[in-house]
């Protein structure tokens, strides 16, 4: 539920939006998921994604000057669609199936098992884009189910950095608390905090 990329991060060109959602910027994003996947975020270089992706370098670099930056709109991007659960799903089932399907996506697993060290700077000091963008999903989601009454009243901007912190550490630690407890078991657990932080 992360992404290597600061919320205030650089400055982008002025087209670089839109080169990063047409075709570019698609062709470029999945080139760098199946480098990353192959080798790991160390071993991939703008160069091997340029050729993967059939493109020039420069039009790598001319909107993403390193391979964190460009792994950050990778990251944002898988994550965001795991996250369109809370779309249309209440909140606490949204967050348990978004732990739950990001628990298995091969980026993730892959980066966890590779290059757990990038994930830090944004556990321990800051958000990154992904957090940005799942938190706009969790607040929308909660505030759905206040106007339903099927959620408490409160702040939805507080209640869904509790949301999220809450799966996110299901997510990041629950692998160490497996045995004797199964995953299945530590999913009912996160439904049932969540339930009773939730219920009006």
């Amino acid at each position: 539920m992360t992404s290597i990329r600061h919320n205030k991060g650089r400055e982008q060109p002025e087209d670089s939006e839109e080169s990063r959602s047409g075709r570019h910027g698609e062709v470029v994003l999945d080139a760098a998921r199946e480098m990353v996947l192959a080798v790991g975020v160390r071993r991939t270089t703008l160069t091997d994604v340029a050729r993967r992706a059939g493109v020039s370098r420069m039009t790598v670099y001319r909107h993403w000057p390193d391979v964190r930056s460009l792994v950050a709109d990778l990251m944002t991007r898988e994550w965001v669609r795991v996250a369109g659960r809370f779309a249309t799903g209440d909140p606490v089932t949204a967050a348990v199936g978004v732990v739950g399907e990001l628990r298995g996506h091969p980026l993730w697993r892959k980066i966890v098992e590779v290059d757990p060290e990038l994930l830090l700077p944004y556990l321990l000091d800051r958000r990154g884009s992904s957090h940005e963008a799942m938190l706009a999903l969790v607040e929308q989601a909660v505030a759905r189910g206040q106007e339903r009454g099927t959620v408490r009243p409160g702040d939805p901007v507080a209640m869904a950095r509790a949301v999220l912190l809450t799966a996110q550490s299901f997510l990041l630690s629950g692998p160490t608390m497996l045995g004797p407890v199964t995953r299945d078991e530590l999913d009912a657990e996160l439904t049932a905090l969540l339930e009773r932080y939730l219920s009006p």
